[in-house]
């Protein structure tokens, strides 16, 4: 360990926040956590949670625009951006568009299976010691497809997946899809799954990581936020909390999510992540419970079973900083899921035992799809470790140990290269 870290501050306590501090404590720092709501209510809580080698590539690439302009005008789609004065949206779109290109595609692909692949490894390691507290499971991840056109459209895709990252992929035509999975309804055009992604309950894994945390002597302040940061002549110095606390360390990890970007000024560094708002609907005592974790590929929307749950997800606004969960947007995860699914599932308080929980988080979005892992150019105490956006429960054990890791200056376990904050300044 490097003797100028002995003291590290934490900002995030989502789950790239809280693998971060638990490696630094394994490493022998002093770790003080700071977290502005409490541990893992954000981003991390009510998201699908997938452990998914197979999520290798960005959102940006060749036809992402269109891909992206059909989803904002088909009624309901997955996909908005509602007009608005917005300026950091404007620019973080342009970025977007730049990176549409099928170099940067496969740049961001490489650059994002490292991380996956490498997490998935870890949480093999971490659900050896704790799996009946995650609700860990190895069923893989189903893409299932009602339309025959894009189901056929995605041979060239998985072809690809294969050849180049190793990934192993089955393909179910027709009705092979629902006899892989009994939940699904006869009628669908077929499926391609991948029988090495994972899930768990990612509250559970929050609930863990905190125990984990606990027990390595972290200190972890909730309801702590972050109002300025005090820089001096050697980088940052000084942490003030909008209580009117100070902190100080000998080096800071920013993991602060979609929020990261609120303290790019600050940190003298352009910090391109913008909120991209997900919501899932929970629905405990479901009648429809699969055991593979799907993807409804026609309307992207994500489905996880849980024990005694059913969790249904997606959605991508982008609407800024808002939290509310409009009641169609629900609906439209429900009626997925009804078109996909054998039993029934129920309005609100229908059928005797259902309850729904309703969700939102901001994913941290990047504008080229790859995580922001990386020391500030001038502030060398300081590290970023944000822009996850979808795959943040999915590569955020691999994300905190490379931020763990250049903190200490040691052997990064991955090229840190692609993921500096640099490429954006």
């Amino acid at each position: 360990m490097s003797n100028k870290m002995n003291d590290v501050i934490v900002v995030g306590g989502g789950v790239v926040g809280c693998w971060t501090a638990l490696h630094l404590a394994q490493a022998g720092c002093k770790v003080t956590l700071l977290e502005r709501d409490s541990i893992g209510r954000g981003a991390s809580y009510g998201n699908c949670g997938y452990v998914s080698p197979s999520h290798v590539h960005p959102l940006s690439g060749p036809g992402a625009i269109k891909h992206a302009l059909e989803m904002m005008v088909r009624s309901g789609g997955a996909l908005s951006v509602p007009p608005r004065w917005d300026p950091s949206l404007w620019r973080w779109l342009m970025r977007f568009r730049k990176h549409c290109s099928g170099k940067a595609f496969e740049q961001g692909s490489r650059a994002r299976h490292a991380l996956l692949r490498s997490a998935r490894a870890l949480y093999t390691d971490f659900a050896e010691q704790h799996a009946d507290s995650l609700q860990w499971r190895t069923a893989g991840l189903m893409m299932v497809y009602r339309s025959p056109d894009r189901f056929e459209a995605y041979a060239s895709a998985a072809e690809q997946l294969q050849r180049d990252f190793g990934l192993q992929i089955n393909r179910y035509d027709g009705d092979n899809v629902s006899e892989v999975e009994p939940a699904l309804q006869s009628g669908l055009a077929g499926g391609w799954h991948f029988p090495d992604d994972a899930h768990l309950h990612p509250g559970q894994l929050m609930q863990q990581l905190r125990k984990q945390l606990d027990a390595c002597g972290v200190e972890v302040r909730e309801s702590c936020g972050v109002d300025r940061f005090v820089m001096g002549a050697g980088g940052l110095s000084q942490i003030h909390s909008d209580s009117g606390e100070s902190f100080s360390a000998d080096g800071f990890v920013i993991a602060a999510g979609a929020e990261t970007s609120r303290f790019a000024k600050s940190l003298g560094c352009k910090i391109p992540v913008v909120p991209g708002k997900g919501f899932s609907v929970t629905i405990h005592g479901a009648a429809s419970r699969p055991t593979i974790p799907m993807i409804f590929e026609d309307d992207h929307v994500a489905v996880t079973p849980l024990d005694g749950a059913l969790r249904i997800g997606s959605t991508m606004q982008f609407v800024g900083y808002d939290r509310s969960v409009p009641e169609h947007r629900i609906e439209l995860l429900k009626r997925s899921a009804k078109l996909h699914l054998r039993d029934p599932i129920h309005a609100a308080g229908e059928a005797g035992q259902e309850q729904e929980e309703r969700w939102s988080g901001w994913r941290p979005m990047s504008p080229d799809g790859i995580p922001i892992i990386s020391r500030l150019p001038k502030a060398r105490n300081v590290c970023l470790a944000t822009g996850n956006g979808m795959i943040g429960i999915a590569c955020g054990p691999a994300t905190a140990k490379l931020a763990a890791e250049l903190m200490l200056d040691q052997t990064p376990h991955v090229d840190p290269e692609p993921y500096r904050v640099a490429r954006f300044n």
